[in-house]
Formats: structure tokens, C-alpha cells, sequence
């Protein structure tokens, strides 16, 4: 059974079409901002259980940027929407 991804522009699509960018809950920091969080912005990560929000990219359909809201264990998708129509 293939893997499916709903895209609000495409509507149901293959996950194959779709490339993971990774957190996005992450906030940059400020182009001023000292060195360290410049370091922990760039290079630390968490590896949550659960559900969490990451950026996808709908590369081989409408070329959007999507938050998906994905389980990190069983990978079940509980939302999607398009990236710059969030709050």
C-alpha cells in the first residue's frame, strides 16, 4: 500500500513527491544575536517522541512549503497545511 500525503493545493498525493526540510517550530534567532544561539540554532536538535511539526516541501506537485504535523513513531499525519497560511 503507497504512502500518502494530502496536499491542500494537490489533494491526496505519494509521500514520494514530497522532501522533508525538518522542525518547524524552530524560531531564528536575530542577525545581532551572540554566537552561541546562532550555534544551537544551526547545529542542536531534538529528537521528540510524538507528534511534532516539520516543513515538507510538495517538490514533484505544486512546489509549496507545508507544515505537516507528523507521529515521530508510528509516522501517522494528523494536519497539514499550506506553510505561509499559518498564524
Amino acid at each position: 500500500m503507497a504512502s500518502l500525503l494530502s496536499c491542500p493545493h494537490c489533494g491526496t498525493r505519494p509521500r514520494e513527491e514530497f522532501t522533508v526540510r525538518g522542525d518547524a517550530t524552530l524560531i531564528r534567532p536575530a542577525a545581532d544575536a551572540p554566537q552561541s544561539e546562532w550555534e544551537a540554532y544551526v547545529f542542536l536538535r531534538d529528537n521528540p517522541r510524538g507528534w511534532h511539526k516539520e516543513h515538507w516541501h510538495h517538490t514533484g506537485g505544486c512546489r509549496r512549503w507545508l507544515v505537516v504535523e507528523r507521529h515521530t513513531v508510528s509516522h501517522a499525519i494528523r494536519s497539514v497545511v499550506d506553510a505561509g497560511m499559518r498564524a
